[in-house]
């Protein structure tokens, strides 16, 4: 078993900022393969046992252990220097299809372990916008279902409400079905800068497959 809790931990150290999503995914990939010498890793995977065309962004396997890994990195305009580096980093608004995709990514992980015994997911959602962990104010928004709030507990069918507008919901038109039942527990990540969006919190997911 890979303790990434204490992976993103130490990660949180060196690299308390990224600058996108693709950065967060190899650099935490390659602290994977320092603290975990033994474990075989790939990028952009896909799981032989999937007829339709999926990719795992990072694949370890180890001692006959699978461990698929989806990230989420979400941020909100912050412009900072954190030691000598230049991070200049987008507002990416749109927080109800981010709350989505990051809900298809922990439906995908509960299909790929379906009937392993040998398996752990996890979807790792990482973001300095606080309109993510935050408890929402209105539960009337078309993306109720998909918040992804501290203390939520996640499980069963999905989906948008009736008013989402088709700009909205294009290519993610489809319910999200999760499983099992999972208790969602925001943790801090770092804190590069002291303004406005420069605290950063993330969510981890144990996904389980049977």
């Amino acid at each position: 078993m890979i303790d990434l809790i204490k992976i993103i931990e130490n990660l949180s150290s060196t690299r308390p900022i990224f600058h996108s999503e693709a950065d967060f995914q190899h650099t935490l990939a390659w602290k994977i393969h320092e603290q975990v010498q033994d474990c075989s890793i790939r990028l952009e995977y896909k799981p032989p046992h999937l007829m339709r065309r999926y990719y795992v962004d990072i694949w370890c396997f180890r001692e006959g252990l699978i461990t698929a890994i989806e990230l989420k990195y979400k941020t909100r305009r912050l412009l900072v220097n954190v030691r000598g580096e230049i991070f200049d980093l987008l507002n990416q608004s749109a927080q109800d299809i981010g709350r989505y995709d990051f809900l298809k990514d922990i439906q995908r992980l509960e299909e790929v372990g379906l009937n392993k015994s040998n398996y752990e997911g996890y979807g790792i959602f990482l973001t300095n916008d606080s309109a993510y962990w935050g408890f929402p104010r209105d539960d009337q928004t078309v993306d109720a279902e998909f918040r992804i709030y501290e203390g939520r507990t996640l499980s069963g069918k999905l989906n948008w409400k009736l008013s989402a507008s088709e700009g909205t919901t294009r290519g993610r038109k489809e319910a999200i079905h999760i499983k099992n039942v999972y208790s969602l527990k925001w943790r801090d990540y770092s804190e590069p800068s002291s303004g406005t969006y420069g605290q950063f919190r993330y969510l981890l997911v144990k996904v389980k497959g049977k």
